[in-house]
This record gives structure tokens, C-alpha cells and sequence, in this order.
């Protein structure tokens, strides 16, 4: 891929909506919104990686109630001719075909590798990735099971969105409490899990949300590991230019 000139690639992750209620969460909706609308006009292609919901499951004809204006303006994005992929995380990797009939949007289930203007890109939400987490990449495949799916399926959607809201409120993005902090080279199992890949094969940016944390750390002498971070307190995103990739923050206007 090769961008057009004064374009950009955009990438954003961890929205959460849903959470912790609803009202927080529209005015976190109508933000993120009105940060889409300010680079439609430069915005080649745009990276959602993952969690954009606090919780996310499409029936075979029910998907959940709500977020309309930000499902609306993603099918004004790609209407205009913008492309966006979609990430899944671990609050919404129960999607179906939804995204790619109603909005036009491919969804990725696992990390990815692009390349633009040269530069090599390696894209994935981040959960279960490197050392740890044992019984989170246990669940894991529980959830993602076809079977697990199909019966979570058949339960009636009001008694199953009921479930799921309940385990959603008590989400980190619901509950809140102290900010995310940075633990070091040894402990940020995303970090490592980048160097792993760096020793196989080289990417100019690993890039990755889940974390909640604004991170940009060079690897080596030009590799870079960037966390997206989340739109709860942060605000922040990553863009390339054609050139460079870097962390930015939005500061919504009045």
C-alpha cells in the first residue's frame, strides 16, 4: 500500500462504550465521534484495535441496543471511501458478520502484518499475547469456542445481555480505580512479546491497545512499540503520516 499524498492512517483502540453507564459513556461516544469527523478529510485509512465496546455480541438477528451515532459515522466513513479495520479485544471479540455487511468493515481476529510506504507494521488488539495471563488465554479459548458461542446464543437476549452487562460492570473500564502505570521492560508482557517477534522478523511499529496506557518505546534503533492507551482518560491515538507513526491526543473542541 502506498498512501496518497497529505494522507494519513489513523489508529485508535479501547472505547469501552457501555461503561460504566450509560450516560458516561454517551458523552465518550459523542467524543470519539467528533474526533472521526475532524480527519475524515485527511484519513486515508483508519485501525479500530479492539474493544471499542465494554461488551458486544451479535444474535443471528439482534446485535445491541444502542451506539447509533458511532456505528452511523463509521458507515459515513467508509461510504466517503475511507477503509477501516476492525481489531477484535477481549469485550468484544464476539462478532460476527455484522461489521463486514451492515458497515462495510473487515474484522480481524488475530494480529496482522501491513505494510505502507515501506513501512511494515505489525497490528493486533493484544490479549493473550507474551508470557502470563495464564487463565486469561485459558477463558480465552473457552470464549471463542464456536460451541460456546452457538449456546451462548440460544439464550434469549434478555437474559443474556443481562449476563453480560453484569460481568461488563465489573470490567476495569467500569470500575475504575487507579490508573494504569508503567512496570518496566521486564514486566510489560506486550513489550516482550514484540521483541520476540522482532528477533524472527522486523516491523518498523508494533501496535497495540488493550493496555490502557499511551506507550511509545523504541526497540531498537528505529522499531517501535506503541499502546494506543484507551478513550476514558487518555484520549489518544496513533497516526502515520507517510513517514513517521506517533502518539497523539485529542482535545475535543468546545
Amino acid at each position: 500500500m502506498t498512501l496518497t499524498p497529505a494522507k494519513k492512517i489513523y489508529f485508535l483502540s479501547d472505547f469501552h462504550l457501555g461503561a460504566p453507564d450509560a450516560g458516561s459513556s454517551l458523552q465518550r461516544e459523542k467524543r470519539i465521534v467528533q474526533f472521526l469527523e475532524s480527519i475524515k478529510n485527511d484519513a486515508e485509512q483508519i485501525f479500530i484495535v479492539g474493544d471499542m465496546f465494554d461488551f458486544w455480541f451479535e444474535y443471528s438477528t439482534v446485535v445491541p441496543r444502542g451506539y447509533t451515532r458511532i456505528l452511523g459515522k463509521l458507515a459515513e466513513l467508509t461510504d466517503s471511501g475511507i477503509r477501516i479495520c476492525f481489531f477484535v479485544g477481549n469485550h468484544d471479540m464476539w462478532m460476527r458478520d455484522y461489521f463486514q455487511k451492515e458497515l462495510n468493515i473487515p474484522v480481524y481476529f488475530e494480529p496482522t502484518t501491513f505494510e505502507c510506504n515501506g513501512k511494515k507494521f505489525y497490528i493486533g488488539h493484544g490479549d493473550g499475547l507474551g508470557p502470563g495471563d495464564k487463565k486469561y488465554k485459558f477463558l480465552k479459548k473457552i470464549f471463542r469456542n464456536p460451541i460456546c458461542q452457538w449456546l451462548f446464543g440460544i439464550i434469549p437476549p434478555a437474559i443474556g445481555m443481562g449476563i453480560a452487562n453484569y460481568f461488563s460492570g465489573k470490567s476495569r473500564a467500569a470500575a475504575g480505580g487507579e490508573p494504569e502505570r508503567y512496570l518496566g521492560e521486564s514486566k510489560e508482557w506486550l513489550l516482550i512479546y514484540s521483541k520476540e517477534i522482532l528477533r524472527k522478523e522486523y516491523y518498523d511499529y508494533f501496535i497495540f491497545g488493550h493496555r490502557h496506557l499511551p506507550l511509545d518505546i523504541l526497540l531498537n534503533e528505529k522499531s517501535h512499540y506503541i499502546n494506543l492507551g484507551e478513550w476514558i482518560t487518555y484520549d489518544s491515538y496513533a497516526v502515520f503520516d507517510g513517514v513517521n507513526a506517533e502518539l497523539k491526543y485529542y482535545t475535543p473542541q468546545k
